[in-house]
């Protein structure tokens, strides 16, 4: 047992040791840490409608910020909008996370703010006009120019923001509480899941590390939470729907409660061994929302994302996960109905696709599988349904 307890010492210290290799270059937490001294009040915070990457960044640094700033140093997390059902709220719960209601008038009032997981210019930044970040820690790569700030800590060979975040906490020799690393290592989990399964090397010095660190009661409550019926109502719509078209395939659900569902759906939909593309888009009050994944290694899912959108949107990611928005008009059938028909041919055209007869991803009819059965036939070949695009 001795032994083995060495052996964990030993394989955090080396993980230290690591980050200090990785990090030669970067911008440094003691950094940080400078810019805030003679700061009485910080807000930290990220983007609007948080997965849990966001939060448990903000949550970490937050934590970090009040072990190593002076106890009279006012430190709140505040986060706009809507965190949603199912997943991300069991997360904000088990996480224990503190925060602060968002109130755009009192963002102004504090000394500081920093930004995680997002950037100044994004679409998704929950910064009020005339409010700019002392610092800005993310992993997505900008379509322009860094943010200017006093910090600016963008690596976009990271695979989550809360990995350069434990980054921080290995630089300065803090220890991790056991119920922050089950929030850090869930969070970095998620934000890889549908990703290609190819964490960048700091991830995996993260994964490791926290892994030995983290609480796994509270790490097994985040992995496997009770769903609402709304959720496999989602699940339902999104496989009846699906098609795909050559290495890409496109769902659709009609009234997400959830801003977090297309984004799951998307990520599991992923894993269909035929495709490298997948796009889910959700209705949820009057926007129509989009989440697009890949695994290709040619091109970046933010980029098409902002294709998608043009002119028509608001959206952006990084090269394995991309997700964006569309404001509806009346919200009607047939305007749902053409702006997903725009999306679809924008879609293949980006991805160079000239087979626009779709094959769904769950059979129908008498000769296949009619959902809600319980076998397939073999025998058959699987039918081709044509959806032409116009």
């Amino acid at each position: 047992m001795t032994a083995f307890v060495e052996t964990c010492v030993d394989t955090v210290a080396g993980s230290a040791v690591k980050v200090e290799r990785h990090t030669r270059g970067r911008p440094r937490a003691r950094k940080l840490l400078q810019l805030l001294q003679g700061k009485k009040r910080i807000l930290v915070t990220s983007h609007v409608h948080p997965d849990p990457d966001a939060l448990a960044s903000s949550h970490a640094l937050a934590t970090l910020l009040r072990m190593q700033l002076p106890k009279e140093v006012q430190i709140e997390m505040s986060i706009k909008g809507q965190i949603g059902g199912g997943i991300n709220e069991a997360f904000t719960r088990y996480a224990n996370l503190k925060l602060m209601p968002w109130d755009d008038e009192a963002v102004k009032t504090f000394d500081a703010v920093i930004l995680l997981d997002t950037q100044p210019g994004f679409a998704y930044s929950p910064l009020p006009a005339g409010v700019t970040p002392i610092a800005v820690i993310d992993h997505h790569r900008a379509p322009g120019r860094k943010p200017q700030c006093g910090f600016c800590d963008v690596r976009t060979d990271v695979g989550a923001t809360s990995s350069i975040v434990f980054s921080y906490f290995m630089e300065l020799e803090q220890a991790i509480p056991a119920d922050l690393s089950a929030t850090l290592l869930y969070a970095i989990e998620s934000d890889l899941a549908g990703a290609s399964g190819q964490p960048g090397s700091l991830d995996n010095i993260a994964l490791s590390s926290l892994t030995l660190t983290a609480d796994m009661h509270i790490l097994y409550q985040m992995r496997y939470v009770d769903l609402p019926q709304s959720y496999y109502i989602a699940y339902y719509n999104a496989l009846s729907s699906a098609m795909f078209f050559e290495n890409a395939l496109i769902a659709q659900v009609d009234g997400v409660d959830s801003l977090e569902q297309p984004a799951v759906l998307a990520d599991f939909l992923l894993r269909f061994d035929q495709v490298q593309w997948v796009l889910v888009t959700g209705i949820h009050e009057k926007r129509l929302v989009l989440s697009l994944r890949t695994s290709s290694k040619q091109l970046s899912g933010g980029a098409i994302m902002r294709r998608l959108v043009r002119k028509i949107g608001v959206g952006g990611g990084h090269r394995t996960k991309a997700g964006g928005f569309i404001e509806l008009e009346n919200g009607s059938a047939a305007e749902v109905e053409r702006i997903r028909k725009v999306l679809r041919r924008r879609l293949l055209r980006a991805l160079k696709i000239k087979n626009t007869r779709g094959e769904r991803l769950v059979p129908k009819g008498p000769d296949g599988v009619k959902l809600g059965s319980t076998s397939i036939k073999q025998a058959s070949p699987t039918p081709t349904v044509p959806v032409v695009v116009r």
